[in-house]
Order: C-alpha cells, then sequence, then structure tokens
C-alpha cells in the first residue's frame, strides 16, 4: 500500500502524519513529526476479551531512545536501556490519562500502546507529540474508541502566551502546561506554573482548545484515506436480572445510612449489607450461579449511584461535609528526633509523613535523559505502602502512580525554592503516606512545605495544594464541584482536579476527567473554588509553622563558602585530584568546586568545615614580600634548602641565607623534614620565591653578597629553575566535581 501523510502548520512547526515508510503489524500504527521530532506509535488490540477481567487491561509505555537525539547512554558500564527513566513513566501517564476514558465501559480486551521517540529535535519537549500519536494508531486500529485527541504544550514566556514553547521557554517563561482534549472539551491538564494567576491558565487553556481542535480535524481528514476494519470488543456489564434483585433486597434507607467521617464506618455499614445479601443468595453461592464479588460489585454500584445522587439533588457528601467544606486538618511538627526536618500533615484520615534531608552540591541528582543532562538540587519523592489502605501487597520498588505523584509534588515546590545562590544545599523531601482515604499527593504537597521550613529551609513562600473533584449528570448536565474529595467520591466521580499554589498563584495543575470533556466555565468555576481551599488549608498550616526556622538541625551538614581566584582551581585539586581528596579525608568533608571559583565545603560540623577552609586559603594564598612563616625542609641541596612554607608553595633557602654566620654545609643547619622559619624576601620575574631563614634570627644583614662570583649565581640560578615550585608544576581541571 503507498504510504500516506498529511499535515498542517501548528505555531510554526510542521505537524505531519505518515504511513509510512515505517510500518508494523500492530493493529494501528503511525508515525507523526513536529518539526524534526518523530514519534511512531503502535495500538495492537487482542481480539478476545481478558478472561475474568475485572479492570480495563490497557498497557501504555513511552520510549526514550537515546539515539533519537545522536546521545549514547551516560553509565560506563550499561549501555542498553534497562527499566524506563522517570521521565518516560511520566510520558506513559501523560498518553494513558486521556485514553482510557475514551473506551467503553467495561472493556475487558487488551490494548497496548507503544510509543517510541525515534527523533527528537531538543528543542520542543515531544510529550505533546506522542499523545497525538497514540491518538492516531488507535483511530487507524478499528477499535470503538471515542476519538480523536489532540495534545498541545502551551508555555507562558515574556508576558505572552507561547504555542509549543521550547525548552528554554519553559524554563525561563511562569508556565509549562500540557493540554488534552477532543473537538467537543478539555479532557486532561498537566502543568508546572511559577506562580500563575488562574486567569493566565485558562487564557492558556482557550488558546490550547483552538489548536486541540484543529489536531484532531487533522486526525479525522487522515483516518478517512484507509478503509479500517472495526474490532469487536468484549465488554462485560453487570447481570441486569442479578441486578434487579439485588436492588429490591436493599432498602433506600439502607443506602442512605452508608454515610461516615471515616472509612471504616462507611466499609462496616456496606460489609452488614453484603452479609445480608451473601444470606439471602446463600442456595445460588453455593451452587455456584453466583460469586460474592458480583454481588459485592452491584452492590457497591448502587452505593455509589446514590451517593452522586445526593450530592446532585440534596449536597449531602458521604461524610456530612458542604460541597466546598475541607477536612479538618492536623499538623505535627518535629515527629522524628535525627531527620532534618520532618511533619506530619493529617487531612481527614489521609495523613501523609514528610521528611527533608539536607545535603552538600555533590548530592545533586544527574539524570540521564534523551535531552539533556539534568542536575537536580531538589526532589521529591512519593511512597504509597499497602498499609495506609490495610492492604497485604509485595512491595517492588515505586510503581508509576507514586513516580507520578511524586513528580506534581516536586514540581509545586520548585517555584518557591531559595536560589542556590544563597543556599547551597540539595533537599531531598521523601513523603511517606501513612493513612489514606483520598487526595494523599496533595497532603504530601502540604506536608513537603512544613517539613522544609521545619528544617530552615529559606522558602520564598509557602505552598498548600487541594484536590477537586465533580458530580455530572450526563443527562441534564447538572454538574456539582467537590472541594477536598475523599477516596470513594474520586473512584464514583468525574473529575480529579489538582492544584497546588501559594497566595501569589498556581504552582502546579494535574487534571483528569471520566467524562467526555469539561467546557472552560466549569474549569473557571473549579480553579475559584481550588483558590478558597488552598487559602483555608495555607492558614491552618501556618498556625503550627508560620515561616521558616532560623536555625537548621544541628544533625543537618554544615555548608561553607569560599570565593578563590579561578586561576587558582587547579591548585586545590591538585595533581589526579590528590590535593582535594587529601583535604576531604583528613577533614571528613565533601568538596565543590565550581567554574567561577566558588568553593563549597560540606561538613558535618564547624571545626572540622573550618579547617578545611584554612586549608584551602593556604593553598590559595598569594604570599607577599615580607611575610614569615612556619615552613619545613622539603629538600637538601648543596646551594640552599627547598622549604614549603604554604601548602603547594615552595622557595629556596640560599645557603648564605641559613644562618647570621658563614654556612660550610647546608646539613650542617637543616635536614629534611626539619621545621624551620623563614621570612619572604623577593618574588622574582619567573614566580620564584626567594626565602631568608637569617632574616627571622635578627642581628645580620640578609641582603645578597655583592662578592660572589657571576658564575656561582648563575649556576644556583639555574638550579632553582631546574627544580622549579611545586604549585607551577600542579596540573588540574577547573570543572565541578564531589570527592
Amino acid at each position: 500500500m503507498e504510504p500516506k501523510e498529511m499535515k498542517m502548520d501548528l505555531a510554526g512547526r510542521e505537524l505531519k502524519i505518515a504511513s509510512g515508510p515505517i510500518s508494523t503489524y500492530a493493529s494501528g500504527f503511525a508515525v507523526i513529526s513536529l518539526g524534526e521530532t518523530v514519534i511512531m506509535a503502535n495500538a495492537t488490540i487482542s481480539e478476545k476479551g481478558k478472561e475474568g477481567a475485572s479492570w480495563f487491561p490497557m498497557f501504555v509505555d513511552y520510549e526514550e531512545k537515546m539515539y533519537a537525539a545522536g546521545k549514547i547512554k551516560g553509565s560506563r558500564f550499561i549501555k542498553r536501556e534497562g527499566r524506563p527513566s522517570e521521565n518516560s513513566v511520566l510520558i506513559s501517564r501523560l498518553i494513558d490519562r486521556p485514553m482510557r476514558p475514551l473506551f467503553p465501559k467495561g472493556t475487558t480486551n487488551e490494548v497496548q500502546i507503544i510509543c517510541t521517540a525515534l527523533s527528537a529535535d531538543l528543542e520542543v519537549d515531544p510529550g505533546a507529540t506522542a499523545i497525538n500519536a497514540a491518538s492516531i494508531a488507535l483511530m487507524l486500529s478499528g477499535a470503538p474508541f471515542e476519538g480523536p485527541v489532540g495534545a498541545i504544550r502551551m508555555g507562558y514566556f515574556n508576558d505572552e502566551i507561547v504555542v509549543n514553547p521550547t525548552y528554554e521557554q519553559c524554563a525561563e517563561g511562569k508556565l509549562n502546561l500540557v493540554v488534552a482534549g477532543t473537538p467537543d472539551a478539555i479532557t486532561m491538564v498537566e502543568a508546572a506554573a511559577n506562580e500563575v494567576s488562574e486567569e493566565i491558565v485558562l487564557q492558556a487553556l482557550e488558546v490550547a482548545h483552538k489548536y486541540i481542535k484543529e489536531i484532531c480535524q487533522l486526525q479525522l481528514d487522515y483516518v478517512k484515506q484507509f478503509e479500517i476494519k472495526p474490532i469487536e470488543l468484549t465488554v462485560v456489564g453487570a447481570d441486569e436480572d442479578l441486578v434487579a434483585k439485588i436492588a429490591g433486597m436493599v432498602t433506600q434507607e439502607e443506602l442512605d445510612g452508608i454515610s461516615g467521617t471515616t472509612k471504616m464506618e462507611v466499609k462496616a455499614k456496606i460489609h452488614a449489607i453484603e452479609e445480608k445479601l451473601f444470606e439471602n443468595f446463600k442456595a445460588e453461592l453455593e451452587a455456584d450461579e453466583v460469586s460474592e464479588g458480583q454481588i459485592a460489585d452491584i452492590l457497591n454500584s448502587l452505593m455509589e449511584k446514590n451517593m452522586r445522587k445526593n450530592i446532585l439533588e440534596k449536597e449531602i457528601r458521604l461524610d456530612g461535609r458542604k460541597t466546598n467544606e475541607i477536612r479538618p486538618i492536623t499538623c505535627i511538627p518535629d515527629v522524628l528526633p535525627r531527620t532534618h526536618g520532618s511533619v506530619i500533615f493529617q487531612r481527614g484520615e489521609t495523613a501523609s509523613l514528610s521528611i527533608t534531608t539536607l545535603g552538600g552540591p555533590g548530592d545533586a541528582q544527574i539524570v540521564d535523559t534523551m535531552e539533556a543532562d539534568v542536575t537536580k538540587r531538589y526532589f521529591h519523592h512519593y511512597a504509597f505502602p499497602p498499609y495506609a489502605t490495610g492492604d497485604i501487597k509485595p512491595l517492588r520498588g515505586p510503581g508509576r502512580r507514586e513516580i507520578g505523584h511524586g513528580d506534581l509534588a516536586e514540581r509545586a515546590l520548585i517555584p518557591v525554592l531559595p536560589d542556590e545562590k544563597d543556599f547551597s544545599y540539595t533537599m531531598w523531601v521523601a513523603s511517606e503516606i501513612i493513612r489514606c482515604n483520598g487526595s494523599s499527593s496533595m497532603a504530601s504537597v502540604c506536608g513537603s512545605t512544613l517539613s522544609l521550613m521545619a528544617a530552615g529551609v529559606p522558602i520564598k513562600r509557602p505552598v498548600s495544594g487541594i484536590a477537586m473533584g465533580l458530580v455530572m449528570d450526563k443527562e441534564s448536565s447538572d454538574y456539582k464541584i467537590l472541594s477536598d474529595i475523599q477516596g470513594m467520591e474520586d473512584f464514583a466521580g468525574d473529575m480529579d482536579f489538582k492544584v497546588t499554589g501559594t497566595e501569589e498563584g498556581i504552582t502546579a495543575l494535574q487534571m483528569d476527567i471520566k467524562v467526555k470533556g469539561l467546557s472552560l466555565d466549569l474549569l473557571r468555576e473549579a480553579l475559584a473554588q481550588a483558590k478558597e481551599g488552598r487559602q483555608f488549608i495555607l492558614d491552618k498550616m501556618l498556625e503550627v509553622i508560620p515561616e521558616p526556622r532560623k536555625e537548621m538541625s544541628k544533625f543537618a551538614p554544615l555548608i561553607m563558602n569560599l570565593v578563590i581566584d579561578p586561576d587558582m582551581i587547579r591548585i586545590v585539586i591538585g595533581k589526579g585530584g590528590e590535593t582535594i581528596q587529601k583535604i576531604t579525608k583528613e577533614c571528613e568533608v565533601e568538596m565543590d568546586i565550581a567554574d567561577e571559583g566558588i568553593v563549597t565545603i560540606t561538613a558535618p560540623d564547624q571545626e572540622r568545615g573550618q579547617k578545611a577552609i584554612e586549608w584551602v586559603k593556604k593553598l590559595t594564598y598569594l604570599p607577599v614580600v615580607g611575610d614569615t612563616f612556619d615552613g619545613k625542609v622539603v629538600k637538601v641541596m648543596d646551594f640552599g634548602a627547598f622549604v614549603e612554607f604554604c601548602p603547594g608553595k615552595e622557595g629556596l633557602v640560599h645557603i648564605s641565607e641559613l644562618a647570621n654566620e658563614r654556612v660550610n654545609k647546608v646539613e650542617d643547619v637543616v635536614k629534611e623534614g626539619d621545621p624551620i622559619k623563614v621570612k619572604l624576601m623577593k618574588l622574582d620575574d619567573q614566580g620564584r620565591y626567594n626565602l631568608s631563614h637569617k632574616a627571622t634570627l635578627g642581628g645580620g644583614s640578609s641582603a645578597p653578597k655583592e662578592d660572589k662570583k657571576d658564575g656561582e649565581k648563575k649556576s644556583d640560578d639555574a638550579e632553582v629553575a631546574k627544580q622549579g615550585s611545586k604549585g607551577e608544576r600542579v596540573e588540574g581541571t577547573t570543572s565541578v566535581r564531589k570527592v
């Protein structure tokens, strides 16, 4: 089949879809390019439904190939790709979230989407392009996918909204926003922001949807060129007769009675009704005509429908709160004795134990990505252990959800971190979710803020976060926006909209919805209600820790800075790193040296840090003629002794300058290793130091002898030049390094 292609102008860059020359055996495939970034998407769908599947088995992977950017993997030992990088996982989630709700509910066919970056222009992030590629592949597969989905990245740079911002514009601007949607509405939002207003976000969303419509139309026009064979999906629905039977056994009073301020209260009432139903279906259960799981699922569905109805019609939530009411908040600082900063932030039943650890600049994380090597001085790790929900599961390291929530909380705090020149520590926050009933990612944001403040990190402003929900009647389009959603409101609701920010503006966004899309007016209302909720939460946080502490924990490392002449860096490092390694080992410190001459010393205490500082000062000290030093003889020659009078600096004490009286043999006065007091008499044109011991004794002249023969003087000078200065022979590098 002849390859087909279609293209459009997307804010100055060419967006092109092609079916060749690359082709695969996937159910649907396409290659899409934006500029010189090329993404191949393959969507493969199983012919039959997965037996016993209780969830939609869709798997999405984004492959970040180093060759796409002309790079070889950074590891010296492993060059082949291993497990996906965190960036790949985040883009995989970005692709998954707008696609999953557009499949029929109850689908059990396995769907696999693999998006591979084949080429990267290193100008525009490929995440949005990968979403577009996945949508086209699904459209071509023949699956009953309610697409297309279009996606675009938006920025705010130099006070202007930018479409398809470059990496530089995202980094230097105030907004990095990915928006996905259908021709009718917005379905997914992901953003990092530098305290921007709600109005700027809404303007960016409005512009984004204009381009999303154009991208969707391009996909529709492209798909028309193909004869696509429809795929029949296996969609499992509830047994309507069984549903009717169970509905007749559960009274409205029992359904309305399923409420409570805690998860356990609600579960206990559900289990009580379940036990009644199991007893009523005892014969059918024994005959294997029905299972306990089926009964429980139907009851849960009835409960969710009733919960939604009560919210829409009566504004009554499961725990009795008003639609804009926040659960009770508790903040407990300093819960751990040896950590640098620790706080428990609890909202309702959801609690995050957030711990801050401080380190030196050398502890910064280096992330090897397709685009570039990124150094992170702040990183956040979110952990969701099974005991947080009372479950039992094997521990297998952080999953995709944990990586995603950690990234969201990290983005939320980055805009308020102190500048590196003012606070050179590396900052690590770990949020352990110890109890959960919804909105745990936002609890980790609030906990992180308090933990950093407790550790004495001078953040610019505190950040709070809130998860907003939605219940919408699909027929009448009536809706209620919910503040601070709990677990069941998340599962049974239509939206999970996370908003973080300071009093100045928004710092991060993440929105997923289960309906086909949301209007800008609804999003405007949700952002306004979220702003009120964020401020309420922030006020509660500041009651406990009103500002960053002035003093850090005594267990936190001490960081001391010293500025030296960049030309002296090689002297501090030494040949092959010999000098800097000696300093760090003997002083028990870490040292980092920047190209501009900033020496950063990370020490466990003041004494060891000061020892290292003094060592560096001596190494970089520029001797002044007339200064006196306590030195050590390092080499004895016939004409005098070489003395190390400062670390790394040697000079010659001529035999005539060793004593007030005439000296016939150098060894009569000093031997190698002897301490000796010397005075700097001269620094010649070649940078050699002329020293005198006699000048420190008093009673004699230290001037050069006039009756010395020219031949002897020249011979001695030649020998000095041959020996040279230790400081001049040292070779090194000025790059930043950790020892």
